[in-house]
């Protein structure tokens, strides 16, 4: 995707780049099989979990001897993590152990990640590096508006908004109104947040009479949530500014494990220097070629205090070829996860999907909801959407056919639509549930 014509942020000369940066495709991996069988040893040594599945699964970290012999290894789940609850993982005593995050834990018990100081500094240090890819210089104002506390993102972003010498403005998530304020009275540069939440500020701007596309921000570096091309456009315009994916997970480190490059925009680069990802297919759990849709996995290279081997994301994508940063692959925009993903009447149907497809029709706002009912013996599924403040009532009807018709012939299942008033769903606040299930 090109650039806004309003781009005030610039891309890093192939000099401002750090020495990994401008590393070969074979030099990565060279980097990658190094960092692979040091990882193995001292998972194997120090983390009983893993001493026990390598030695169920008959392998031992002597026999790691090519980047293709990672597939010889045990998956880790989310399960492992939550059965380990809470310091299992951990490869190091407490006593090294600077920092603790862990998820929310609102479909179980939370999983829990650590970090040694060596963790943290590198943490820090491929945020910057991601922030770097997105344009941001010393000297520029980031507003930073990921949750703090134990999610990574807040303070994640934190750190490496400080290591990339950019100051921080630590708003965290919530209070939209006052965001606003600071917005406009701080006049930061930049905006850390997920896609839904840049959406509501979006939203209560234009309630409240300011001209979005008139403050200071030029960019906005964008995750937590899976986001399309097409939201992606619909923030660029509101807002006239860039908008870019940085990807992580906690389990893995936290944001900054990939990133987009401002000058590409194609999807983020991940950093194969400190991970080696792979996509496997979800049901089998084996490899699937670059290119090929299907289950993202990434094993760390360089984490002392939480090594993860082959940790099964959920995250469905494709692995492609570098080109910002030819020595490292990129991910495709993520589409969804397998667990987002519902069945309808024996059909897959990811929320994204649905997203695509209302933000190419005019009338309707970025702003819809997915309820699954079961009223009699078969699933239904109703899409209530907004209507943009501009439409009117017979383009809304038009548009509420189209999508009925584009839904039943790209996804292949039937829904109803019900169009509703402009602020009448609910607002993110942080990451969106587009997803309501009545059955």
């Amino acid at each position: 995707m090109s650039l806004t014509t309003a781009s005030r942020l610039h891309a890093p000369t192939r000099d401002e780049l750090d020495a990994n940066e401008r590393l070969s495709r074979d030099e990565i991996r060279e980097v990658q099989l190094s960092g692979l069988q040091q990882t193995v040893r001292h998972a194997y040594a120090n983390v009983p979990l893993y001493t026990r599945k390598f030695d169920e699964a008959g392998v031992h970290p002597d026999d790691i001897r090519s980047l293709e012999d990672v597939e010889k290894l045990p998956f880790t789940t989310k399960e492992d993590l939550r059965q380990t609850y809470p310091f299992g993982m951990f490869a190091v005593p407490m006593e090294r152990v600077a920092r603790i995050h862990a998820s929310s834990g609102t479909t179980g018990r939370p999983t829990v990640v650590g970090y040694t100081s060596g963790d943290l500094d590198i943490w820090s240090g491929l945020v910057a590096r991601s922030l770097r890819a997105a344009g941001v210089r010393p000297g520029m104002k980031v507003h930073n508006a990921y949750g703090y506390g134990l999610f990574t993102g807040g303070l994640g972003a934190h750190s490496g908004i400080e290591a990339v010498g950019a100051t921080v403005i630590p708003v965290s998530g919530g209070q939209t109104t006052r965001q606003i304020q600071i917005i406009q009275d701080f006049e930061p540069d930049v905006i850390m947040c997920t896609p839904t939440y840049l959406l509501t500020i979006a939203d209560a701007m234009a309630q409240s009479g300011i001209d979005a596309r008139a403050t200071s921000l030029k960019t906005a570096v964008l995750g937590a949530e899976p986001w399309t091309n097409q939201m992606r456009t619909e923030l660029e315009q509101r807002l006239d500014l860039d908008a870019l994916d940085i990807y992580g997970l906690s389990e893995v480190m936290g944001p900054g494990v990939g990133s987009e490059c401002l000058e590409s925009k194609d999807g983020p680069h991940i950093w194969e220097d400190h991970f080696l990802p792979e996509i496997i297919d979800g049901e089998t759990g084996r490899g699937i070629a670059d290119g090929e849709l299907g289950e993202l996995v990434f094993t760390s290279l360089t984490k002392e205090a939480f090594p993860v081997i082959r940790y099964r994301t959920r995250d469905l994508s494709r692995l492609l070829p570098g080109t910002a940063r030819p020595g490292m692959r990129r991910i495709e925009k993520i589409t969804g996860r397998n667990d987002d993903m519902l069945i309808v009447r024996g059909v897959n149907l990811f929320p994204t999907q649905i997203e695509e497809i209302v933000l190419n029709l005019t009338p309707f706002s970025p702003h819809f909801v997915l309820e699954l009912t079961r009223p009699h013996r078969m699933d239904e599924l109703l899409v209530r959407i907004e209507r943009r403040s501009s439409a009117t009532g017979s383009e809304c009807e038009e548009a509420g056919r189209q999508l009925v018709h584009k839904v039943k012939e790209q996804i292949g299942t039937s829904v109803t639509v019900c169009v509703e008033e402009p602020g009448v769903l609910e607002r993110s606040a942080g990451k969106l549930n587009r997803v309501r299930d009545l059955r």
